[in-house]
Protein backbone atom coordinates (compact mmCIF):
# COMPACT_ATOMS: atom_id res chain seq x y z
CA UNK A 1 0.00 0.00 0.00
CA UNK A 2 1.03 3.51 -0.60
CA UNK A 3 -0.04 4.59 2.38
CA UNK A 4 -0.85 3.28 6.11
CA UNK A 5 -4.25 1.39 6.22
CA UNK A 6 -6.96 2.30 8.79
CA UNK A 7 -7.37 -0.57 10.90
CA UNK A 8 -10.51 -1.10 13.08
CA UNK A 9 -10.02 -3.92 15.38
CA UNK A 10 -13.10 -5.62 16.46
CA UNK A 11 -12.00 -8.35 18.56
CA UNK A 12 -9.02 -7.21 21.20
CA UNK A 13 -9.64 -8.05 25.05
CA UNK A 14 -8.85 -5.99 28.42
CA UNK A 15 -7.32 -7.43 31.47
CA UNK A 16 -9.43 -6.08 34.41
CA UNK A 17 -7.09 -3.73 36.54
CA UNK A 18 -6.93 -4.68 39.96
CA UNK A 19 -9.18 -1.31 40.91
CA UNK A 20 -11.84 -2.14 38.99
CA UNK A 21 -14.77 -2.56 41.26
CA UNK A 22 -13.53 -0.06 44.04
CA UNK A 23 -16.45 2.87 44.53
CA UNK A 24 -18.78 0.95 41.71
CA UNK A 25 -20.66 -1.45 44.00
CA UNK A 26 -23.68 -0.61 46.09
CA UNK A 27 -22.36 -0.20 49.92
CA UNK A 28 -23.78 -3.15 51.41
CA UNK A 29 -22.23 -5.47 48.73
CA UNK A 30 -18.44 -3.46 48.89
CA UNK A 31 -17.09 -6.00 50.76
CA UNK A 32 -18.18 -9.08 48.42
CA UNK A 33 -16.82 -7.49 44.99
CA UNK A 34 -14.05 -9.38 43.27
CA UNK A 35 -10.36 -8.02 44.83
CA UNK A 36 -6.87 -8.86 43.93
CA UNK A 37 -5.30 -11.06 46.56
CA UNK A 38 -1.69 -12.50 46.60
CA UNK A 39 -0.77 -16.27 47.40
CA UNK A 40 2.53 -17.52 47.39
CA UNK A 41 3.74 -14.86 45.31
CA UNK A 42 0.60 -14.74 43.15
CA UNK A 43 -1.51 -12.62 41.92
CA UNK A 44 -5.78 -13.67 42.10
CA UNK A 45 -9.16 -12.54 41.38
CA UNK A 46 -11.02 -13.81 44.88
CA UNK A 47 -14.79 -13.63 43.84
CA UNK A 48 -17.35 -15.73 45.78
CA UNK A 49 -15.85 -18.27 47.79
CA UNK A 50 -13.42 -18.89 45.39
CA UNK A 51 -9.86 -18.11 43.86
CA UNK A 52 -9.14 -17.36 40.33
CA UNK A 53 -5.80 -16.94 38.61
CA UNK A 54 -4.83 -14.74 35.52
CA UNK A 55 -4.08 -17.27 32.86
CA UNK A 56 -0.61 -16.22 31.05
CA UNK A 57 -1.51 -17.10 27.46
CA UNK A 58 -4.20 -14.19 27.96
CA UNK A 59 -1.71 -11.44 28.05
CA UNK A 60 1.56 -12.43 25.85
CA UNK A 61 2.30 -9.60 24.20
CA UNK A 62 5.55 -7.92 23.98
CA UNK A 63 6.92 -11.44 26.03
CA UNK A 64 9.62 -13.74 24.08
CA UNK A 65 7.31 -16.44 22.85
CA UNK A 66 10.01 -19.02 25.33
CA UNK A 67 8.56 -17.49 28.26
CA UNK A 68 4.31 -18.00 27.14
CA UNK A 69 3.17 -20.25 29.08
CA UNK A 70 -0.51 -21.19 31.10
CA UNK A 71 0.61 -20.37 34.56
CA UNK A 72 -0.51 -17.36 36.48
CA UNK A 73 0.31 -13.86 35.63
CA UNK A 74 0.79 -10.93 38.06
CA UNK A 75 0.40 -7.47 36.74
CA UNK A 76 3.66 -6.76 36.63
CA UNK A 77 4.57 -9.73 34.68
CA UNK A 78 2.13 -8.09 31.87
CA UNK A 79 2.47 -5.21 29.08
CA UNK A 80 1.06 -2.81 30.71
CA UNK A 81 -1.28 -2.20 27.80
CA UNK A 82 -3.27 -5.15 29.05
CA UNK A 83 -4.80 -3.18 31.87
CA UNK A 84 -4.30 0.34 31.17
CA UNK A 85 -5.52 2.25 28.31
CA UNK A 86 -3.21 5.10 27.86
CA UNK A 87 -0.72 2.25 27.85
CA UNK A 88 -3.08 0.38 25.33
CA UNK A 89 -3.15 3.63 23.03
CA UNK A 90 0.19 3.72 22.81
CA UNK A 91 0.18 -0.03 22.14
CA UNK A 92 -2.43 0.59 19.54
CA UNK A 93 -0.80 3.11 17.67
CA UNK A 94 2.32 0.88 17.49
CA UNK A 95 0.11 -1.67 15.61
CA UNK A 96 -1.04 0.51 12.90
CA UNK A 97 -4.75 -0.17 14.83
CA UNK A 98 -6.81 3.23 15.34
CA UNK A 99 -9.73 2.08 16.67
CA UNK A 100 -10.36 -1.46 19.38
CA UNK A 101 -13.86 -3.44 20.60
CA UNK A 102 -12.65 -4.98 23.83
CA UNK A 103 -14.50 -8.07 25.19
CA UNK A 104 -13.46 -8.80 28.99
CA UNK A 105 -11.01 -11.55 30.41
CA UNK A 106 -11.45 -14.39 33.15
CA UNK A 107 -13.03 -12.34 35.93
CA UNK A 108 -15.75 -11.21 34.13
CA UNK A 109 -15.95 -14.10 31.79
CA UNK A 110 -16.48 -13.65 27.74
CA UNK A 111 -20.14 -12.82 27.65
CA UNK A 112 -20.28 -11.95 32.03
CA UNK A 113 -20.56 -15.99 32.80
CA UNK A 114 -18.86 -15.61 36.11
CA UNK A 115 -21.21 -13.07 37.14
CA UNK A 116 -24.58 -14.93 35.99
CA UNK A 117 -22.78 -17.99 37.96
CA UNK A 118 -22.32 -16.35 41.58
CA UNK A 119 -23.90 -17.97 44.02
CA UNK A 120 -26.00 -14.48 45.15
CA UNK A 121 -27.76 -13.03 42.23
CA UNK A 122 -27.46 -9.59 43.57
CA UNK A 123 -23.97 -9.34 44.05
CA UNK A 124 -23.55 -11.13 40.58
CA UNK A 125 -26.35 -8.44 38.87
CA UNK A 126 -23.90 -5.47 41.07
CA UNK A 127 -20.64 -7.41 39.37
CA UNK A 128 -21.92 -6.93 35.80
CA UNK A 129 -23.11 -3.55 36.05
CA UNK A 130 -19.98 -2.39 37.61
CA UNK A 131 -18.04 -3.58 35.10
CA UNK A 132 -20.13 -2.50 32.12
CA UNK A 133 -20.57 0.79 34.02
CA UNK A 134 -15.99 0.54 34.56
CA UNK A 135 -16.19 -0.32 30.53
CA UNK A 136 -17.85 2.88 29.58
CA UNK A 137 -16.60 5.60 31.67
CA UNK A 138 -13.16 4.45 32.30
CA UNK A 139 -11.83 2.47 29.22
CA UNK A 140 -13.82 3.50 26.15
CA UNK A 141 -14.19 7.00 28.23
CA UNK A 142 -10.41 7.58 28.01
CA UNK A 143 -10.57 8.23 24.27
CA UNK A 144 -14.12 7.44 22.99
CA UNK A 145 -13.20 7.92 19.42
CA UNK A 146 -10.62 4.66 19.81
CA UNK A 147 -12.59 2.22 21.36
CA UNK A 148 -16.24 0.54 20.63
CA UNK A 149 -18.14 0.61 23.74
CA UNK A 150 -19.10 -2.85 24.41
CA UNK A 151 -21.39 -4.19 27.48
CA UNK A 152 -22.52 -7.85 28.93
CA UNK A 153 -25.45 -9.28 29.36
CA UNK A 154 -27.30 -10.37 32.36
CA UNK A 155 -27.64 -14.54 31.50
CA UNK A 156 -29.55 -15.09 34.15
CA UNK A 157 -33.04 -13.75 33.51
CA UNK A 158 -33.70 -12.32 29.43
CA UNK A 159 -35.97 -10.04 30.73
CA UNK A 160 -33.89 -7.83 33.02
CA UNK A 161 -31.28 -8.37 30.51
CA UNK A 162 -33.56 -6.68 27.97
CA UNK A 163 -34.01 -3.61 30.03
CA UNK A 164 -29.85 -3.71 30.88
CA UNK A 165 -29.11 -3.57 26.84
CA UNK A 166 -31.37 -0.87 26.57
CA UNK A 167 -29.96 1.15 29.48
CA UNK A 168 -26.70 0.45 27.89
CA UNK A 169 -27.65 1.61 24.52
CA UNK A 170 -28.98 5.10 25.82
CA UNK A 171 -25.66 5.61 27.58
CA UNK A 172 -23.59 4.81 23.85
CA UNK A 173 -22.78 1.35 24.00
CA UNK A 174 -22.70 -0.51 20.92
CA UNK A 175 -22.47 -4.25 21.24
CA UNK A 176 -22.89 -7.35 23.74
CA UNK A 177 -20.81 -9.91 23.93
CA UNK A 178 -23.31 -13.20 24.67
CA UNK A 179 -22.87 -17.23 24.48
CA UNK A 180 -21.88 -18.88 21.61
CA UNK A 181 -24.44 -21.93 22.66
CA UNK A 182 -26.28 -21.17 25.65
CA UNK A 183 -27.03 -25.08 26.05
CA UNK A 184 -22.76 -25.67 26.91
CA UNK A 185 -24.11 -23.64 30.45
CA UNK A 186 -26.97 -25.42 31.54
CA UNK A 187 -29.30 -22.43 29.28
CA UNK A 188 -32.10 -22.38 27.43
CA UNK A 189 -31.73 -23.14 24.01
CA UNK A 190 -31.55 -20.86 20.80
CA UNK A 191 -34.28 -22.96 19.58
CA UNK A 192 -36.77 -21.91 21.70
CA UNK A 193 -38.59 -18.32 23.09
CA UNK A 194 -36.83 -17.92 25.95
CA UNK A 195 -34.21 -15.13 24.39
CA UNK A 196 -36.49 -13.42 22.54
CA UNK A 197 -37.03 -10.30 24.89
CA UNK A 198 -33.37 -9.92 24.89
CA UNK A 199 -32.44 -10.75 21.29
CA UNK A 200 -35.82 -8.32 20.77
CA UNK A 201 -33.96 -5.22 22.68
CA UNK A 202 -30.76 -6.24 20.40
CA UNK A 203 -32.74 -5.43 17.39
CA UNK A 204 -34.66 -2.42 18.85
CA UNK A 205 -31.25 -0.73 19.59
CA UNK A 206 -29.28 -1.67 16.71
CA UNK A 207 -26.95 -3.39 19.88
CA UNK A 208 -24.78 -5.92 17.70
CA UNK A 209 -24.76 -9.41 19.29
CA UNK A 210 -21.52 -10.93 19.60
CA UNK A 211 -20.39 -14.41 19.88
CA UNK A 212 -16.76 -14.64 21.12
CA UNK A 213 -14.93 -18.45 20.46
CA UNK A 214 -15.36 -20.08 23.77
CA UNK A 215 -17.62 -18.13 25.40
CA UNK A 216 -19.45 -20.67 26.53
CA UNK A 217 -16.67 -23.28 27.32
CA UNK A 218 -17.34 -25.54 24.53
CA UNK A 219 -14.79 -26.97 21.99
CA UNK A 220 -14.98 -29.59 19.38
CA UNK A 221 -11.91 -30.95 20.82
CA UNK A 222 -13.02 -34.03 22.57
CA UNK A 223 -10.11 -36.02 23.49
CA UNK A 224 -9.16 -36.20 26.51
CA UNK A 225 -5.18 -34.92 27.27
CA UNK A 226 -4.98 -32.95 24.36
CA UNK A 227 -2.88 -30.36 23.49
CA UNK A 228 -3.64 -26.84 24.00
CA UNK A 229 -2.93 -26.61 20.27
CA UNK A 230 -5.53 -28.75 19.27
CA UNK A 231 -8.03 -26.46 21.08
CA UNK A 232 -6.98 -23.70 18.96
CA UNK A 233 -7.09 -25.07 15.89
CA UNK A 234 -10.48 -26.08 16.23
CA UNK A 235 -11.57 -22.26 16.97
CA UNK A 236 -13.26 -22.04 13.15
CA UNK A 237 -15.09 -25.44 14.13
CA UNK A 238 -16.88 -23.78 16.96
CA UNK A 239 -17.60 -20.68 14.67
CA UNK A 240 -19.31 -23.28 12.13
CA UNK A 241 -21.15 -25.38 14.34
CA UNK A 242 -22.15 -21.76 16.24
CA UNK A 243 -23.04 -20.18 13.07
CA UNK A 244 -25.23 -23.26 12.15
CA UNK A 245 -27.13 -23.32 15.48
CA UNK A 246 -27.65 -19.86 15.41
CA UNK A 247 -29.40 -19.92 11.76
CA UNK A 248 -31.12 -22.77 11.69
CA UNK A 249 -32.54 -21.98 15.50
CA UNK A 250 -34.67 -19.30 13.50
CA UNK A 251 -33.23 -16.25 15.62
CA UNK A 252 -32.29 -14.18 12.47
CA UNK A 253 -35.67 -15.25 10.67
CA UNK A 254 -37.53 -13.39 14.09
CA UNK A 255 -35.62 -10.81 13.65
CA UNK A 256 -34.34 -10.14 10.66
CA UNK A 257 -32.55 -6.30 11.15
CA UNK A 258 -30.60 -8.27 13.88
CA UNK A 259 -26.52 -7.99 13.43
CA UNK A 260 -24.36 -11.15 14.85
CA UNK A 261 -20.65 -11.16 14.49
CA UNK A 262 -18.47 -14.35 15.32
CA UNK A 263 -15.23 -13.11 16.88
CA UNK A 264 -12.06 -15.22 16.34
CA UNK A 265 -14.07 -16.87 13.69
CA UNK A 266 -11.93 -16.51 10.65
CA UNK A 267 -13.48 -16.78 7.48
CA UNK A 268 -12.06 -20.04 5.99
CA UNK A 269 -15.13 -22.31 6.72
CA UNK A 270 -17.36 -19.97 5.73
CA UNK A 271 -18.03 -20.62 1.66
CA UNK A 272 -18.18 -24.26 2.91
CA UNK A 273 -21.24 -23.62 5.36
CA UNK A 274 -22.72 -21.48 2.56
CA UNK A 275 -22.51 -24.77 0.34
CA UNK A 276 -23.60 -27.14 2.66
CA UNK A 277 -26.77 -24.57 3.53
CA UNK A 278 -27.67 -24.15 -0.37
CA UNK A 279 -27.13 -28.01 -1.21
CA UNK A 280 -29.33 -29.22 2.20
CA UNK A 281 -31.88 -26.51 1.03
CA UNK A 282 -32.10 -28.39 -2.78
CA UNK A 283 -31.88 -31.79 -1.56
CA UNK A 284 -32.32 -32.56 1.88
CA UNK A 285 -34.69 -29.83 3.83
CA UNK A 286 -38.07 -31.63 4.82
CA UNK A 287 -39.96 -28.50 4.48
CA UNK A 288 -41.24 -29.53 8.36
CA UNK A 289 -40.02 -26.79 10.19
CA UNK A 290 -36.45 -26.48 9.79
CA UNK A 291 -36.98 -22.43 7.73
CA UNK A 292 -39.32 -20.09 8.32
CA UNK A 293 -38.47 -17.36 5.82
CA UNK A 294 -40.16 -18.38 2.56
CA UNK A 295 -38.42 -14.92 1.24
CA UNK A 296 -35.18 -15.92 2.31
CA UNK A 297 -32.75 -19.11 1.64
CA UNK A 298 -30.16 -19.77 4.47
CA UNK A 299 -27.41 -18.38 3.10
CA UNK A 300 -29.10 -14.96 2.06
CA UNK A 301 -29.50 -14.73 5.80
CA UNK A 302 -26.57 -15.79 6.53
CA UNK A 303 -24.85 -12.76 4.72
CA UNK A 304 -27.63 -10.19 5.88
CA UNK A 305 -26.98 -10.76 9.88
CA UNK A 306 -23.82 -12.37 10.27
CA UNK A 307 -20.13 -10.88 10.37
CA UNK A 308 -17.26 -12.84 10.50
CA UNK A 309 -13.96 -11.51 12.57
CA UNK A 310 -10.46 -12.46 11.02
CA UNK A 311 -6.82 -12.23 12.38
CA UNK A 312 -4.86 -14.27 9.70
CA UNK A 313 -6.27 -12.76 6.08
CA UNK A 314 -5.45 -16.23 4.14
CA UNK A 315 -5.84 -17.23 0.85
CA UNK A 316 -9.65 -17.51 1.46
CA UNK A 317 -9.81 -13.82 0.73
CA UNK A 318 -10.16 -14.88 -2.76
CA UNK A 319 -13.76 -15.83 -2.03
CA UNK A 320 -14.20 -12.65 -0.40
CA UNK A 321 -17.24 -12.05 -2.94
CA UNK A 322 -18.99 -14.97 -2.43
CA UNK A 323 -18.48 -14.68 1.85
CA UNK A 324 -20.04 -11.37 1.29
CA UNK A 325 -17.01 -8.91 1.13
CA UNK A 326 -19.25 -6.55 3.03
CA UNK A 327 -19.43 -9.33 5.79
CA UNK A 328 -15.73 -9.36 6.79
CA UNK A 329 -13.74 -8.06 9.70
CA UNK A 330 -10.16 -7.52 10.48
CA UNK A 331 -8.71 -8.05 14.37
CA UNK A 332 -5.86 -7.86 16.17
CA UNK A 333 -6.96 -10.45 19.73
CA UNK A 334 -4.26 -8.11 21.88
CA UNK A 335 -3.05 -9.15 24.27
CA UNK A 336 -3.98 -13.22 23.53
CA UNK A 337 -1.50 -15.21 22.35
CA UNK A 338 -2.94 -15.59 18.88
CA UNK A 339 -2.36 -11.70 18.45
CA UNK A 340 -1.05 -10.31 14.99
CA UNK A 341 0.17 -7.51 17.62
CA UNK A 342 2.92 -5.23 16.93
CA UNK A 343 2.45 -6.06 13.19
CA UNK A 344 -1.25 -6.04 12.71
CA UNK A 345 -0.98 -2.62 10.11
CA UNK A 346 2.09 -4.35 8.41
CA UNK A 347 0.26 -7.86 8.17
CA UNK A 348 -2.61 -6.13 6.75
CA UNK A 349 -0.70 -4.21 4.12
CA UNK A 350 0.99 -7.58 3.06
CA UNK A 351 -1.68 -9.72 2.84
CA UNK A 352 -4.17 -7.06 1.01
CA UNK A 353 -2.21 -5.86 -1.49
CA UNK A 354 -3.48 -5.76 -4.96
CA UNK A 355 -7.00 -5.94 -3.76
CA UNK A 356 -8.96 -3.07 -4.77
CA UNK A 357 -9.10 0.01 -2.74
CA UNK A 358 -12.85 -0.21 -2.07
CA UNK A 359 -12.44 -3.92 -0.38
CA UNK A 360 -9.57 -3.16 1.54
CA UNK A 361 -10.96 -0.31 2.72
CA UNK A 362 -14.02 -2.52 3.40
CA UNK A 363 -11.91 -5.03 5.10
CA UNK A 364 -9.97 -2.99 7.33
CA UNK A 365 -12.30 -0.18 8.72
CA UNK A 366 -15.49 0.65 6.78
CA UNK A 367 -17.51 -2.76 7.96
CA UNK A 368 -16.74 -2.33 11.49
CA UNK A 369 -17.64 1.32 11.42
CA UNK A 370 -20.70 0.42 9.98
CA UNK A 371 -22.02 -2.21 11.78
CA UNK A 372 -20.95 -0.69 14.96
CA UNK A 373 -22.39 2.76 13.99
CA UNK A 374 -19.02 4.01 15.07
CA UNK A 375 -17.65 6.72 13.45
CA UNK A 376 -14.29 7.19 11.75
CA UNK A 377 -12.56 10.86 11.26
CA UNK A 378 -12.41 11.68 7.78
CA UNK A 379 -8.65 12.32 7.78
CA UNK A 380 -7.99 8.52 9.11
CA UNK A 381 -10.34 6.92 6.21
CA UNK A 382 -7.11 5.13 4.38
CA UNK A 383 -7.37 4.49 1.79
CA UNK A 384 -9.61 6.05 -0.23
CA UNK A 385 -10.74 5.36 -3.06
Amino acid sequence: MSAPLTIVSVDDHVVEPADLFEGRMPAHLVDAAPRIVEVDGVELWEFDGQRHPQIGLNAVVGRPKDEWSMEPARFDEMRRGCWDVAARLDDMDADGVWASLCYPSLIAGFAGTMFARCSDPELGLACLRAWNDWHRTEWVGAAPDRFVPLQLPWLVDPVLAAGEVRRNAALGCRAVSFLEQPVDLGLPSLHTDHWDPFLAACEETDTVVCLHCASSGWSASRAPGAPLELLTTLFPVNALVTCADWLWSGVPVRFPRLKIVLAESGIDWVPMLINRLDYVMDHSATGSGGWRDPDHTPSEVLRRNFWFSVIDLTSTLELRHHIGVDNIVLESDYPHADSTWPDTGVRASDRLAGLPDDDVRRITWQNASELFGFAVPAERQVPVA
